[in-house]
């Protein structure tokens, strides 16, 4: 599925904000005659190491042709440069963050990536286990194979919005920049003590924000408020992914009107984040907002669609989507390996 070349060069540039709190190297891997076989980028991100302290960096943007010479090279390049920058991990594939795309698949392959997932061949899994990279956590992507509330689930969560007053509202697009800065609040502190979780300065967001603002569809972001205190959001947008794939990545010269063509047809979603406040996660909120979202996305004609990804160890999560028919269908796993830093730390 390939992704839009234009918002790939935005990540990649420097003028990206994400690259104001990291450092960034870019490899290509060569081979006869200057044909490019391979790529990897290694990252040194602040925001992770002043949240985590655990030493790691990143590698992401993985991509090689199938010869185990093109793997060798592409690692020992991205562990040399982390480790000359006193870090003690390398964790990936990440790109460039778990704000971005994240993980590789290792089940799931028979369907298609759903909008900013990665996907890849069974194979990359194999190559990245024989050098030395082990589990660290693995991703879980929930299919939703219709907009339907199971009718038990709806009346107690119906209960619990009258109990704890629980109000849901749509996305007010005339208030976008506030909104935005509802979303992020509330994204930093619901996601503070998540695994890998690194806090999005506010500029990142608002650049996330205006790269989401024109195919956001206001009704598909939902606020829960609890007593009249803002307690949590869901952010889901229509599955892009659906046109995207006719595109081959480039909108001009008639990328744009194949995408607004296949546009047309587009019946899934992707639930990007789900998340409530701590103090209000066992309130019926997380179910209240899901009731909304599937009513409002089947009244624009979506008809499944996917949510995620969510932590392998997120019971509270994972069991919540279960009880409203979500069927875990993907994997995605972060690899860690050891690395000898070259530089103190």
């Amino acid at each position: 599925m390939p992704p839009l070349r234009r918002d790939v060069a935005d990540l990649l540039s420097p003028r990206h904000p994400f690259h104001a709190h990291a450092e960034v190297e870019l490899f290509l891997a060569r081979g006869p005659g200057g044909r490019v076989v391979g790529r990897i980028a290694a990252v040194r991100n602040e925001a992770h190491l002043a949240q985590h302290h655990d030493g790691a960096g990143f590698f992401g943007f993985f991509e090689m042709e199938r010869d185990p010479a093109i793997a060798r090279a592409l690692f020992d390049a991205a562990a040399a440069w982390l480790a000359a920058r006193g870090l003690t991990t390398m964790r990936g594939p990440a790109s460039f963050s778990v704000n971005e795309e994240v993980g590789l698949l290792v089940r799931g392959f028979e369907t298609p990536p759903a909008l900013m997932m990665p996907h890849n061949p069974p194979w990359y899994a194999d190559v990245i286990e024989a050098h030395g990279f082990t589990k660290a956590k693995d991703l879980i992507a929930y299919w939703h194979p219709t907009c339907d509330v199971p009718a038990r689930v709806a009346v107690v969560a119906e209960k619990l919005a009258a109990r704890f007053q629980i109000t849901i509202r749509p996305l007010d697009m005339r208030d976008f920049k506030a909104e935005v800065g509802r979303i992020r609040a509330l994204y930093n502190a619901g996601w503070e003590a998540n695994w890998g979780n690194v806090p999005m300065s506010d500029a990142e967001f608002m650049h996330v924000a205006k790269q989401f603002k024109p195919i956001a569809v206001p009704e598909m972001v939902l606020f829960a408020y609890v007593r009249g205190e803002l307690a949590g959001f869901v952010l889901a947008l229509p599955d892009l992914n659906v046109a995207l794939r006719h595109m081959k990545g480039r909108l001009l010269p008639w990328g744009w009107a194949i995408g607004l063509w296949q546009g047309r047809r587009i019946d899934r979603a992707r639930v990007l984040t789900l998340g409530v406040l701590p103090a209000y996660r066992r309130t019926g909120a997380a179910d209240l907002l899901y009731m909304h979202l599937f009513k409002n996305a089947y009244a624009k004609g979506i008809r499944h669609g996917e949510s995620g990804w969510i932590l392998e160890d997120n019971a509270l999560m994972r069991t919540a989507l279960e009880r409203i028919g979500g069927e875990p269908y993907k994997t995605y796993r972060l690899y860690d390996r050891p690395i000898t830093p070259t530089t103190p730390r």
